[in-house]
């Protein structure tokens, strides 16, 4: 059977309508599981590194939500290092960084006296989101962290011991680094040497640092940098230490104890 040009038009318009209406019909329907599924993984991270749960565990909804009625989800000045009060409902990491997007004058780590933003992390937050862990016997602090890797923005989380004085972990749950080499932050033999490591020495000065692969001489600071990736490496050290200057967490480690 022959068929003239415009009805072959004509129905191939009317099959891409369709389907494109079935397709944002089901975009529509999955948003607001999207974005449940986003917030789970957002907090499963959070207790990973905090040592809540071990890595690979996929706890339930109702279950994360038992475990974080025991974290004081918190805002503080990032210039005065104090407490501003709870964080808002639904105030997320994700939320903490439009408003580092959006962050008014003294923001920007470039016009900050001394502070050299290698990582081009451009703004920080003017208000730092802050998770305080306070279950039994795994007290700790868990701060968001991000920074510029070699192929994309790196986001994660690092948790600070109760004193604030030393490294218990870090995870990062999004990047686009390269599979087997940048890629290896996610590793967990890569990132159980953070474990320990101090932050700042007796003099105050920070010391924490990851360096190229082979070249960790001082155990007590230093991270070995991840072979064959020594852009990435150098990256997480340069964003790590720009979150915990004064630039960043600074002076709230410094006022809640930690420097």
């Amino acid at each position: 059977m022959d068929f003239s040009n415009k009805y072959i038009v004509s129905f191939s318009l009317a099959v891409c309508l369709a389907c494109s209406l079935v397709v944002s019909a089901f975009a529509v329907g999955l948003k607001d599981r999207q974005e449940v599924n986003k917030k789970l993984d957002l907090q499963t991270n959070i207790l990973v590194v905090a040592g809540l749960i071990e890595a690979g565990d996929k706890p339930t909804a109702a279950e994360v939500a038992v475990i974080f009625e025991d974290i004081e989800i918190s805002l503080y000045g990032r210039e005065s290092g104090e407490r501003v009060g709870d964080a808002p409902p639904g105030y997320d990491v994700n939320a903490l960084m439009a408003d580092a997007k959006t962050a008014g004058k003294g923001a920007s780590t470039a016009s900050m006296p001394g502070v050299e933003d290698r990582a081009r992390v451009g703004n920080l937050p003017n208000q730092l989101l802050v998770f305080r862990v306070r279950t039994a016997g795994k007290q700790c602090w868990v701060l968001p962290v991000w920074g510029n890797g070699l192929w994309s923005t790196l986001k994660g989380f690092l948790c600070l011991e109760e004193d604030l004085k030393r490294v218990r972990g870090i995870t990062f749950y999004e990047h686009g680094e390269t599979p087997g080499l940048g890629g290896e932050v996610d590793n967990d033999r890569w990132k159980a040497q953070w474990h320990g490591k101090g932050i700042y020495d007796p003099a105050g000065e920070l010391r924490l640092e990851v360096t190229k692969a082979g070249k960790a001489l001082d155990p007590e600071y230093q991270v070995d940098g991840i072979s064959g990736a020594t852009i990435t490496s150098v990256a997480v050290s340069q964003f790590v230490r720009l979150w915990l200057s004064e630039a960043g967490y600074g002076p709230f480690l410094r006022t809640n104890g930690g420097a």
